[in-house]
């Protein structure tokens, strides 16, 4: 497994572009926990309205009980990633059962798409060393994390996210509130307001 953060894909991008006179501003934006029947659907439509395309990353039960949103992620041209059949964090699960969420995971989204996913982010950001000789796959972090999670106030994660926000940087929030979906739309008009461009982590990876 390979794992993607801001150092990697910045490091990547000054090695391959050195001669470049300007560097994109680009940046992704990342959902966890996926897909929730009321506020993805707020959030796709929301991104659609400013072309905008971002990361999400899925629970495999609930691409079972949603496989239409999962279609319109697909439609949009977002970029799906695996996260966890049901949320485990893999170290504590151990290595077996983690390889069990991962497949599971990705059965149900081949299913909906008819194909496997690339990337995966471990919830909590917890991966083994041993499952890299068992999965082909590109572990995403990520640099930003405003803790949407624990907050209803869509004002302090835009706050948080500006305040820390860089050309590059991987920022994760989550699909599961309306008060996150509120902070995803103020965060991308004012970002976009100062000349960034918001793109896939596949996108950021290949720039």
């Amino acid at each position: 497994v390979k794992t993607i953060s801001k150092g990697h894909i910045k490091m990547a991008a000054e090695e391959e572009n050195e001669t470049a006179e300007e560097e994109k501003k680009e940046i992704a934006l990342t959902f966890d926990d996926g897909p929730n029947p009321e506020y993805t659907p707020m959030l796709l439509k929301g991104l659609r309205k400013r072309n905008v395309k971002a990361t999400f990353f899925l629970l495999g039960e609930e691409v079972e009980q949603y496989p239409d949103i999962v279609k319109e992620m697909v439609e949009d041209g977002h970029l799906l990633g695996v996260h966890s059949y049901q949320h485990v964090n893999f170290k504590e699960a151990g290595v077996e059962e983690a390889l069990k969420q991962i497949e599971k995971t990705q059965e149900a989204i081949r299913n909906v798409t008819g194909s496997n996913c690339g990337y995966i982010r471990p919830p909590y950001g917890c991966w083994q060393k041993e499952l890299d000789e068992r999965e082909n796959l590109i572990e995403v972090l990520w640099d930003v994390d405003p803790r949407d999670w624990g907050t209803k106030d869509a004002d302090l994660v835009v706050k948080r996210i500006l305040k820390n926000t860089k050309e590059g940087d991987i920022i994760l929030l989550h699909d599961a509130s309306k008060s996150s979906v509120q902070a995803a739309f103020t965060v991308i008009d004012v970002l976009k307001k100062q000349g960034y461009s918001f793109v896939t982590v596949e996108e950021l990876l290949l720039d």
